[in-house]
């Protein structure tokens, strides 16, 4: 596989040969010899492939043998493949004419052979002396080509797509010797006419065309054959990857593939075909995955943890100790570089010297020249794998970080939670481990700056002498310099980061709670806000980019520096400089910019590692769950399924306050069902928690018999589709499946839904109702078939009937034999319970069963009563004759005779006849909706991705995002003058110094140093314009970009939120906002420069030897080429990249917040393994991008290296004095630093184009199509609007989305202002839509809601919402305070801040608190509990004081007797209100004015309740008589 030193040293014997002929003057002519040479080499090898391949593959069987028993499929099947699985193959034309040319070269070669040798022959017979070695050329070729012929025949039989590589190189020789021959063959006819003329020759020109189609093949690779395989052959890899079967061949690839990364030809060839997707991209190798590196840093972690508990332990050195052979290995590549990097700068004055006559011994020239490109070559190909192994060494460290953060967020107690919100923690992983990853590019930076230094110092002073010392002391200096700079940069950095995450957490509570702030019309003051945070952090930014720019400035000018200091300290210490040695010297300087440059850049990077790994190791080292809060036996050990003794709890045991549950005694047997009541806030949730052992336990014990299943009270749904929701995570059991479904009366929605279970939810269940997201957490705990089950008030989000339904489908039948605790606030569930358990601030004060409870009176019988008179109010008339229902006017306390019974049962049967009869007909048109409507589009859809180039409107946009593209040419003038200027002044000092030792200079010492001094400090004051320009630019384009997508955002209408998850905007609003704040300016400025630096070599070059053109313009043709190549894939590649990364973000943001259904579960271990799925789709793309950078680099490089060789050969090749040696060195100084320069050039375009995709995301973002305006100047509603609320519905049809089916058909009625409306109906029926249409949430498909004869969608949104109140069904908090939360605006005086909390109830708890009205409410409100919340949801309504009031279900969370007095209240303070009530609750409804009953979407009865319960077969009587029979009193169920 090494082929190149084998042609170096076939050209050398070549070389020695031709001397050796010319000095004898006979024999073969030279190209003749090094064919032959070449040719025989080139077999060698081959026969060597041959053979250690044949070793192989015995070696290969015998270990084989050994493993059978372990047995590896992927070998297996791809020996099958190979040899019998080859199914078709198909053979171009392409192919055949290969084939044939081999066949014809070989024939011509044989014929040539036939003709020398005949003629020698003759020669011989006749007697003259024969000099054999004529026909050694066609011999030669002979076998050659036989060897060739039949290799590219193998190739079919093989079944090969690419011809193999040795194959290839050969028909490329051959090419180019061929045209070598072509040269010298034209050039002696020219000469000596037709004498010239031989059988090699007409051979030659006649195997000219055959063998540059060869060549033309021989780069392409493709054979043309097309395998088709056997399709049953491709088993999976994975269970979880079908999509992709293949892994890398990164793996198994050959040393010569590695080398020049040849593995990665198949993907790119792809994606030069198409746009890749992720199923194109082979999986990684299983050293590679994020579970191999989390299983071995884990360990060190921990060990590190246990070996010392007293000191800290150090993150850092458990990832040393982790990943230490890869650096190490990485480490040789790395010294390698660095040691041949600087062969270059060491010769540069041998080179001069030989360029001015002084030769020491013979083809000196010739020797530098080889010695030049030897070391050039191999710098080449150790950069790539050192880059590529550091690269894959940091996707190892942020695979394995990544899945510890995500495992330590699990585990996190409720204290540590705290104290990280959950956006902090999204960006430690979004942004700390991000950091760490990046250092390993630095990670070998802190032992080579020394060594390259010593180099650098051994070669100054072989040219300049002593004065290197100062060359020394200039370098110490200029890097002290930088260190208290990177030192503020660092401060800057942390501060900005700060303010980031600031800013981060208020924009995901913005995105979750964006309902609230459009229907609150809150969303403009959100926004203000946000802006606001965004200036602290812009301030902050604006400081790091100016300290960045004035840094910059500092690198470049170091080396000048350090470059003035050195020759001043010669030219006064008396030095003779030759051109040679300041040539020389001057190459050294740049070799040495490099180290300067990224001293300070490694300074800060260490630093901003440091700040990472700190916040990072702090959080791994954040107080856990007490694994033995609960103690926790298998099922059957014992007959008491949950135990607590002398329990004391508290959330926050670090406060002095009152324990949240103290005093907790009991004992509950295995299938006893335990109900739990109390007022708001009295600690059921807490109690629940205690048992799952989620909240600090202070002081007693906890045992649980048996495995547990939780159901939280504000509903975790994962967004995926519904029946992955409901497994959650188990096996498929289809009747268990309907089972569940049934016993959670699921099967009704799932009709109604266009996809039924298999209908994606969006982000937190947000296309659900309220009361469907309980069920589908009902049904997720039913589906585990646990032992005990935890409910915390499962029913309040559902109505009255399907609650009845629940309870006795749910937990009186599925859950017979199970231990059941729920936490309830229905007290018409409480007879049935064996085991009631009543709470008030903290402790049990009553225990016992229904009856035994109400004769002890007390806070119990309160609770009753308070639901008893609600019952009471609902004034049900009798109807007199008809028998079986007298009944139904029950008191509370009567037990149910028989015939009463038998009449709840027949209105069972009733509702259900009504329900089948009104079902029968439904059923088809429903079956034949969900057909058609299988193919509608679901709600979310696969985050969209651009495909293609970025287009050059993105780039203009970027441009004119700041003081209209002003800038842009001013700092590529400023780039321009400084190249212009640097290459001055190292010419000056190359022509104006003597060429060799003794000469004469051309100026005195004074004027070379100060004209010297001028230019090179000149050129470093551009580069300070340039990089404040830069920075000006960056910071200008960074804030228009950010405001147009945030306000683009926040006027996006309701729908883009529904069917877009957070994390995708939080991503664009975190990742790539970073990168267009501190990446993108920097990026631009850099390929502008880049750029001119290039053009500034090559000029030099082509200005020295014009001949240099004839190879750079093919070579910058073939650049673009590849680059174009490999942007196709690349591109797509970091598209894919992005988009892999917000699932991981989405998952963690997903878990963090479900933590405790996760734990309750005890699926922690299923969720880590999806994380490490997760993480492993996001390294695959991103390790073959990196791979494919290096890919182009490499090839790049090459092509320079070569184009760097022809003019070293050129220079070598004229005959002395026609060229300037000083001149030429100049050349060679600059042209060292053509494939450096050339590859950066690459990348930096490269990596702008990857980066501006993030400005293409934001973009996409600040195209939102807005929802209406907030304002419509000409047509604003009166000031006093709506003055009556009279509310009129006119044939309202509303849908979710253009494609999604409608919900509200043609919805026709009319609310009289001032009146009390109740709108009930089963879940799913339309009642939330409606209310959202009434804020314009959505917009009406068709018809119109006209307020006090304005039609609402002639006026602005603002103007819509602010004057509607509403206290909807999720009660939501702001992380603040308390007043904040009531009056985000500040429209209102404390007095009346105080007043509307008296009002709600709220004003003694929070005059309790130490701050008042700053009491803090921590992220979501989970510092208060749910009824509390709503409770400031009602003060909030209150101090609005609207005309229009709607209440979504809003006392679902509350017990009885709070809803009774919130209804009190709603009563007296909105007395002249209309207030629409949405409600499961019947009493809520039943003293409205007026009742709308909502069915499917349609209007199934209107009227006033008096009405609708007169009338028999009204939907509303059966509401109410399940509602009441099930309230008054529990029937046997």
């Amino acid at each position: 596989m090494g082929f190149t030193p084998l042609l170096h040293s076939s050209f050398s014997a070549g070389r020695q040969l031709h001397f050796f002929l010319l000095g004898t003057n006979q024999g073969l002519p030279i190209s003749e010899l090094s064919t032959i040479c070449i040719n025989l080499t080139l077999l060698l090898l081959f026969l060597l492939l041959i053979s250690a391949r044949q070793i192989l593959v015995c070696v290969g069987r015998t270990r084989f043998l050994k493993d059978d028993s372990v047995g590896n499929p992927s070998q297996i099947r791809r020996s099958i493949s190979v040899d019998g699985g080859v199914q078709d193959a198909t053979v171009s034309t392409g192919f055949k004419s290969s084939v044939f040319c081999c066949f014809y070269v070989l024939l011509v070669q044989v014929v040539v052979l036939g003709f020398d040798g005949f003629g020698m022959i003759r020669e011989a017979v006749d007697g003259k002396v024969v000099d054999w070695s004529v026909i050694a050329l066609p011999a030669a070729q002979g076998l050659a080509w036989s060897v060739l012929s039949f290799s590219a025949l193998h190739c079919k039989f093989k079944g090969l797509e690419k011809f193999p590589l040795l194959l290839r190189v050969w028909w490329v020789i051959s090419f180019v010797i061929c045209v070598f021959n072509l040269y010298v063959d034209g050039k002696s006819l020219l000469v000596n006419g037709s004498n010239h003329l031989t059988s090699h020759v007409v051979a030659n020109f006649a195997v000219t065309p055959a063998l540059a189609f060869l060549c033309f093949v021989g780069i392409r690779g493709a054979t043309g054959i097309e395998v088709y395989r056997n399709s049953d052959l491709q088993e999976p890899l994975l269970e979880e990857e079908a999509g992709c079967l293949k892994v890398t061949p990164y793996s198994d690839a050959g040393l010569f593939s590695l080398a020049i990364l040849s593995w990665l030809n198949p993907l790119l060839s792809i994606g030069a075909k198409r746009p890749l997707e992720l199923k194109d991209i082979p999986l990684l190798a299983p050293k590679d995955r994020a579970k191999t590196n989390y299983k071995v840093l884990n360990s060190n972690w921990e060990k590190l943890k246990d070996e010392n508990q007293s000191k800290q332990p150090s993150l850092a050195w458990a990832i040393l100790k982790s990943f230490w052979k890869e650096a190490a290995g990485n480490a040789v590549f790395a010294l390698l570089n660095t040691l041949v990097s600087y062969v270059g700068p060491y010769m540069i004055s041998y080179f001069v010297d030989y360029l001015g006559g002084k030769e020491t011994f013979p083809h000196e020239g010739y020797v530098l020249a080889g010695i030049f490109f030897v070391s050039k070559f191999v710098e080449t190909l150790t950069t790539r794998q050192w880059y590529l192994g550091v690269d894959i060494l940091g996707m190892h460290v942020r695979s394995a970080l990544t899945a510890m953060v995500y495992h330590k967020g699990l585990k996190l107690s409720s204290l540590a939670k705290q104290s990280h919100t959950s956006g902090e923690i999204v960006n430690y992983m979004a942004v700390d481990v991000q950091r760490v990853g990046d250092y390993s590019w630095y990670l070998h930076d802190i032992w080579m700056l020394p060594l390259q230094i010593i180099l650098a110092l051994a070669i100054l002073y072989k040219n300049v002498g002593i004065a290197s010392i100062a060359t020394l002391v200039a370098t110490i200096v200029s890097i002290i310099v930088t260190v208290p700079l990177a030192k503020v940069q660092e401060d800057y950095q942390d501060k900005l980061m700060t303010a980031k995450d600031d800013r981060m957490r208020k924009t995901s509570e913005c995105l979750r709670n964006m309902r609230i702030l459009k229907l609150q019309a809150w969303e403009e003051r959100y926004r203000i806000a946000l802006e606001e945070m965004r200036d602290v952090e812009f301030r902050w930014l604006r400081k790091a980019l100016y300290s960045q720019a004035f840094i910059t400035f500092l690198f470049w000018s170091s080396p000048i520096f350090v470059a003035a200091v050195t020759f001043a300290t010669s030219i006064l210490l008396g030095t003779q400089l030759t051109a040679g040695s300041v040539l020389s010297a001057l190459a050294t300087f740049r070799i040495l910019q490099e180290p300067l440059r990224n001293f300070p850049d490694l300074v800060s990077m260490m630093a901003q590692t440091k700040v990472s790994l700190d916040r990072i190791s702090g959080f791994l080292q954040e107080e856990e769950l007490k694994e033995d809060a609960t103690i926790v036996l298998p099922q059957g050990m014992s007959k008491v399924a949950i135990e607590i003794k002398d329990g004391e709890f508290c959330w926050d045991p670090s406060s002095s306050s009152r324990p949240t549950l103290s005093g907790i005694q009991m004992k509950v047997e295995s299938g006893m069902r335990v109900a739990v009541c109390g007022m708001v806030g009295s600690g059921k949730s807490s109690f629940l928690s205690c048992i799952l052992g989620e909240i600090p336990k202070i002081s007693g014990e906890v045992r649980v018999c048996g495995t547990a299943a939780y159901v939280s009270q504000s509903a975790w749904i994962q967004s995926g589709n519904i029946e992955e929701n409901i497994l959650f995570g188990s096996p498929m059991d289809k009747a268990k499946y309907k089972n569940v479904i049934h016993a959670c009366s699921l099967k009704k929605d799932f009709e109604l839904f266009s996809h039924g279970d298999q209908t994606i939810i969006g982000d937190r269940g947000i296309n659900l109702s309220g009361g469907q997201k309980q069920r589908v957490q009902l049904a997720r705990a039913l589906y585990q078939d646990a032992d005990i089950y935890l409910l915390d008030d499962p029913f309040s989000a559902v109505d009255a009937h399907t609650s009845s339904d629940l309870f006795k489908e749910y937990i009186m039948t599925a859950l017979a034999s199970k231990t059941v605790v729920f936490v309830t606030h229905q007290v018409e569930f409480l007879p049935t319970a064996d085991l009631i358990l009543v709470l008030k601030e903290g402790r049990i004060i009553q225990a016992g069963k229904y009856d035994e409870l109400l004769q002890a009176g007390t806070d119990f019988n309160a609770l009753v009563s308070a639901h008893h008179e609600a019952i009471e109010a609902m004034d049900i008339p009798s109807f007199s004759s008809e028998d079986s229902d007298e009944n139904l006017l029950l008191d509370g306390t009567t037990i149910l005779n028989k015939k009463c019974d038998s009449a709840g049962n027949n209105i069972d049967s009733l509702a259900k006849e009504v329900e089948d009869g009104a079902s029968a007909s439904d059923q088809k048109a429903i079956k034949e909706k969900k057909k058609a409507k299988r193919r509608k589009k679901q709600l979310v859809q696969e985050e969209e991705r651009v495909k293609g180039r970025v287009s050059m409107k993105v780039y203009l946009s970027y441009m004119a995002a700041a003081y209209k593209g002003i800038l842009i040419p001013l700092i590529v003038l400023a780039q321009t003058l400084f190249q212009f200027l640097q290459i001055a002044s190292n010419w000056w000092m190359a022509w104006a110094n003597p060429q060799t030792e003794g000469d004469e200079a051309k100026v005195s010492p004074m004027v070379l140093l100060v004209v010297y001094m001028a230019l090179a400090f000149g050129s470093s004051w551009f580069i300070f314009v340039r990089a404040v320009l830069v920075a000006t630019f960056g910071l200008a384009a960074a804030q228009k970009l950010f405001l147009n997508m945030l306000r683009s955002v926040f006027r996006a209408p309701m729908s883009f939120f529904d069917s877009t998850p957070a994390g995708r905007i939080l991503n664009r609003v975190s990742i790539d906002q970073s990168v267009v704040d501190l990446d993108i300016p920097f990026r631009l400025g850099g390929f502008a420069s880049t750029t001119i630096q290039l053009l500034g070599i090559v000029g030099v070059m082509t200005e020295v030897t014009w001949q240099v053109l004839l190879l750079v313009v093919p070579m910058a043709v073939a650049c673009l080429w590849m680059q174009k190549y490999y942007m196709a894939s690349s591109r797509e590649l970091v598209r894919i990249v992005s988009i892999q990364k917000s699932p991981i973000i989405h998952l963690f943001g997903e878990s963090i917040a479900g933590a405790a259904t996760i734990r309750g579960f005890g699926q922690e271990k299923r969720f880590m393994k999806k994380n490490l799925y997760l993480l492993d789709c996001f390294a695959r793309p991103f390790f073959c991008s990196i791979a494919a950078i290096e890919w182009l680099c490499l090839r790049m490089e090459l092509l320079s290296t070569f184009v760097f060789a022809f003019c070293m050969i050129l220079l070598v090749s004229f005959p002395h004095g026609t060229i300037d040696p000083s001149m030429a060195g100049l050349a060679v100084t600059y042209g060292l630093n053509l494939n450096a320069r050339l590859s950066r050039w690459i990348l930096s375009f490269c990596k702008l184009e990857n980066k501006i995709i993030s400005i293409e995301r934001i973009y996409q973002y600040s195209q939102i199509p807005s929802e209406a305006p907030p304002v419509i100047e000409n047509s604003r509603p009166p000031s006093s609007w709506p003055e009556n609320g009279t509310i009129e519905l006119v044939d309202l049809k509303v849908r979710y989305g253009e494609n999604l089916p409608v919900v509200l058909h043609g919805v026709s009625c009319a609310f009289p202002g001032g009146t009390k409306i109740g709108i009930v109906g089963r879940t799913g029926s339309g009642k939330s839509t409606l209310i959202q249409a009434l804020f314009r949430l959505i917009e009406p498909a068709g018809g119109k809601i006209i307020i006090d004869n304005i039609d609402i969608s002639t006026i602005g949104l603002h103007d819509l919402r602010s004057r509607l109140g509403i206290i909807p069904q999720d009660p939501t908090l702001f992380e603040g305070t308390i007043r904040c939360n009531l009056d985000p605006l500040e429209e209102h005086s404390d007095h009346d801040i105080w007043e509307a909390l008296e009002k709600s109830q709220l004003g003694d708890i929070i005059r309790e608190k130490d701050h008042k009205l700053d009491a803090l409410v921590l992220e979501n409100g989970e510092n208060w509990s749910v009824g509390q919340r709503q409770l400031v949801s009602l003060g909030r309504a209150l101090l609005k004081q609207a005309r229009i009031l709607v209440l979504d279900e809003a006392t679902a969370s509350v017990d009885t007797a709070t809803d009774n007095l919130i209804q009190k209240i709603i009563r007296t303070e909105f007395k002249n209100c209309t207030v629409c009530t949405i409600a499961h609750r019947i009493p809520t409804v039943i003293d409205s004015d007026l009742v709308l009953v909502l069915s499917d979407g349609r209007v199934a009865e209107f009227d006033t309740p008096q009405r609708l319960l007169e009338d028999k077969s009204s939907m509303f009587l059966k509401l109410v008589t399940e509602y009441s029979s099930r309230s008054s009193g529990i029937p046997e169920f």
